[in-house]
């Protein structure tokens, strides 16, 4: 991970279950499974922090994600019970940093860390360089100044 999770970060976690359809003949977890877990984190992080894509695209906007990435660090395989951990990584830009681990639920061990960017667009499909409003007042409510 390319920053160090602190424990004051805003942090939200999801069970997965592991489906007969993401994994391969080996019974490994596919590769392209793990965005789609990304995104199970994603919207369990916007649900209990209120910053999902609904009430994104209510205040105008749209999230695209423009960087994924994710490192192995331990095969997943059918009938293991991980727990997906995303992290907010604040910063100034209008951006949603967020950083994954997915561990094992029983014993923790580690099986990939991830990273993603997503950035604002307006209803136009326009770069927005600034915070949207919504947006700042968001980080206002939950990011405290360090």
């Amino acid at each position: 991970m390319a920053q160090s999770i602190h424990s004051n970060t805003l942090m939200a976690s999801k069970n997965l279950e592991i489906r007969f359809s993401e994994v391969d003949s080996m019974q490994f977890v596919w590769h392209g499974a793990y965005s789609l877990y990304f995104e199970d984190a994603r919207e369990a992080f916007g649900k209990k922090y209120g910053i999902g894509y609904d009430s994104i695209y209510a205040n105008g906007c749209y999230a695209p994600l423009v960087e994924l990435s994710f490192k192995y660090e331990r095969a997943m395989r059918r009938g293991t019970r991980p727990r997906i951990d995303i992290y907010y990584r604040p910063c100034d830009a209008a951006k949603l940093i967020f950083d994954y681990q997915i561990r094992d639920q029983d014993t923790n061990e580690l099986y990939a860390t991830g990273h993603t960017v997503q950035v604002f667009l307006d209803r136009n499909y326009q770069l927005m360089w600034t915070n949207p409003p919504f947006y700042a007042q968001w980080k206002k409510k939950w990011i405290q100044e360090k």
